[in-house]
């Protein structure tokens, strides 16, 4: 197939849960997914590992079975383990899959790339053995693998939810090493406090891990500043201050994480404007209630454009898919409107605590504005001195200092510390980050091959021989 009505990007809850509205809907789907199975990170290879580990990563996970399942209908091309590498004339898609490269058109596309791990460079990062707290988990859904000897550190939900899960599966965790406050907790509350208890399921959650946690016993440090990871050739410790102590304890792993950002690399391939969210602290692309972006026929849904969680991506791709459905006349208006009125105020409910949680558990500041000595482009080991010495000479944004020093021009292609090299930038320069603005991202948005090139320069010469 080289048409389809709709080419979704990702199988996450967003793009799983559009293919199947869409199919629902009489259109042709193709859904495109870098992973070997469905499900996203969130849902990563849940058939499986429902069935072996349900009991540890818990009740939630298992949500993703009925999603994946839901794939399997005539009119869902499911592609698995296709890499996606550039997009023309908006709904026109190459992608790769076990080395051949190939094109698929959309009528029209919807991205649902889902969210990044947001990195925190602190000192010592860059050490074997120093991890992020999703990368452990991910070893945990797909293999079956458990980090020992580990200290996690950071901030957020996830940070609870992973140790909880090491906790069940017997491998509890030295500590937590926690960098928000009781000063962040205070403003989540003053300020969303309303919200919050619109989203009390989502609360609840949160209070029923740390409770968890507590009855597993496992320690809690608060507020925690200057966090260093010591150890020469690998992790051997984890250095901070918190309570207004000096603290050091010994570990061979230590898991990192301060929150997850949407993953923009798609949406800005093809010219999506984007803005800059002050409370994630991450830029997110602009769109419609429908999902719609300013490209015709290109809509977005899920955490892609803006973190909201699993739920609510899975809402988001629905909504997404009905406007599709009803721009390519499958659908009416009335049909559409009906539809998504229910959907709407579910995700009005699954969103309502989004702002007390990123009040409550903001990034660590000291990891988006690291010492000079800190590498923050791990790709071609640039250092947090570095861009500051190049704001210090003229460069006022990104795209600037890849003629500098090359931060963004490795592999990730600037994934992980573009939003560092921003917040750097801006804070040298005096400006918002807004206005300094992302690196440029141009094709292809991952490695390619030139022998794929080759291939697929020949299906297109096939294709107009077919043609004629």
């Amino acid at each position: 197939m080289t048409e389809a009505d709709l080419v979704v990007i990702g199988a996450g809850p967003a793009g799983m849960s559009a293919a199947r509205a869409a199919a629902d809907a009489g259109l042709s789907v193709v859904l495109l997914d870098e992973q070997k199975q469905a499900g996203g990170q969130i849902y990563r290879d849940v058939e499986r590992a429902a069935k072996a580990r349900c009991d540890i990563l818990g009740p939630d996970f298992g949500k993703g079975l009925n999603m994946v399942r839901a794939l399997r209908n005539a009119d869902i091309n499911h592609i698995s383990g296709a890499t996606v590498w550039q997009i023309e004339r908006n709904t026109r898609v190459a992608y790769t899959v076990e080395g051949v490269a190939s094109f698929i058109t959309g009528k029209c596309l919807l991205i649902a790339t889902g969210a990044l791990e947001r990195p925190m460079p602190v000192p010592g990062w860059t050490l074997p053995g120093a991890m992020t707290a999703g990368a452990a988990q991910i070893l945990l859904k797909q293999s079956g693998m458990l980090v020992e000897n580990a200290v996690l550190a950071g901030c957020g939900p996830l940070l609870y939810l992973v140790a909880t899960q090491m906790c069940r599966a017997g491998t509890p965790p030295l500590a937590l090493v926690e960098t928000q406050s009781a000063a962040n907790i205070l403003a989540a509350v003053l300020r969303h406090g309303t919200g919050a208890v619109q989203g009390w399921r989502q609360l609840a959650k949160g209070l029923g891990l740390l409770s968890e946690l507590r009855s597993s016993g496992v320690k809690r440090f608060t507020g925690a500043s200057a966090i260093a990871l010591e150890g020469t050739d690998h992790v051997e410790a984890i250095r901070f201050t918190s309570g207004g102590r000096q603290r050091r304890l010994v570990c061979s792993t230590v898991l990192l994480h301060h929150g997850v950002v949407a993953n923009t690399q798609t949406t800005r391939s093809i010219g999506v404007p984007h803005h800059w969210n002050e409370l994630q602290r991450a830029f997110v692309p602009e769109k419609d209630k429908w999902g719609h972006t300013t490209h015709p026929q290109v809509f977005i849904a899920g955490d892609g454009a803006g973190i909201g969680g699993a739920d609510a991506a899975a809402i988001a791709g629905r909504i997404s898919a009905l406007a599709i459905a009803c721009e390519l006349g499958a659908i009416t208006l009335a049909e559409r409107d009906a539809a998504a009125l229910p959907l709407r105020r579910g995700l009005r409910r699954e969103l309502a605590a989004r702002p007390f949680i990123d009040r409550a558990y903001p990034p660590f500041g000291e990891a988006l504005s690291p010492a000079d000595e800190t590498i923050i482009c791990r790709c071609e080991e640039v250092t947090a001195g570095d861009i500051r010495k190049y704001a210090n000479i003229g460069c006022r944004g990104p795209n600037q200092t890849k003629a500098f020093g090359r931060p963004g021009m490795g592999p990730c292609q600037g994934r992980y510390c573009g939003l560092t090299v921003t917040e750097l930038l801006a804070a040298a320069n005096g400006q918002s980050p807004q206005d300094t603005g992302y690196f440029r991202i141009r094709p292809p948005i991952k490695p390619v091959t030139l022998g794929e090139l080759a291939g697929l320069a020949r299906q297109i010469e096939d294709e107009k021989e077919t043609d004629q």
